[in-house]
């Protein structure tokens, strides 16, 4: 009997919890819109001249996070740069280790968490630059790339959100 409610239990708790999104401004939505189109043109720029466009997928996304959402913590510059420098470095490692497979790049992402949660550098998209250094096989020139371009978010989001008397960037830099 009691392995039955131990079930309903762990399936009640699958429900999630309701609770209304907050409304959202379209002014500030342009502000933040703004913000990833100057970010990510010199990006793109910078990526693409350097030969590694692909790391625009992980640095977009943590555009929006510092545009978007600029007062989470995920958002703070520590994340942004130490979690996408630590990633890549972790995973080109691997790579370097144990070359690129199905097994590999679950173990990249799982020490990518592991390392990142210990550091308190926790960044969602900087496993997507761990994922993307060891499953392109791009090689350690990537990491110059990461770090230039997670520096330029962390910059343009300082300059930029900061010109709006709402927004205030970062909450913290350590």
């Amino acid at each position: 009997m009691q392995k039955g409610s131990s079930f309903v239990q762990y399936v009640k708790k699958m429900k999630g919890v309701s609770v209304q999104d907050p409304n959202v401004r379209l002014t500030d939505s342009l502000i933040s819109a703004g913000g990833g189109l100057i970010a990510m043109i010199l990006i793109s720029i910078l990526a693409v001249s350097l030969g590694y466009p692909m790391a625009l997928g992980p640095i977009g996304a943590s555009c929006l996070l510092v545009f978007a959402a600029y007062e989470g913590p995920f958002s703070q510059p520590r994340h942004i740069i130490g979690g996408h420098i630590l990633s890549t470095v972790a995973a080109l490692s691997i790579w370097d280790l144990f070359g690129r497979s199905h097994i590999t790049i679950g173990i990249t992402l799982a020490v990518v968490v592991l390392l990142m949660l210990i550091t308190k550098t926790m960044h969602p998209p900087a496993a997507a630059s761990a994922i993307v250094a060891i499953n392109t096989q791009t090689g350690w020139g990537m990491l110059l790339t990461i770090i230039i371009s997670a520096i330029i978010v962390v910059v343009i989001s300082v300059l930029y959100n900061n010109l709006f008397e709402n927004r205030t960037y970062p909450r913290r830099w350590i």
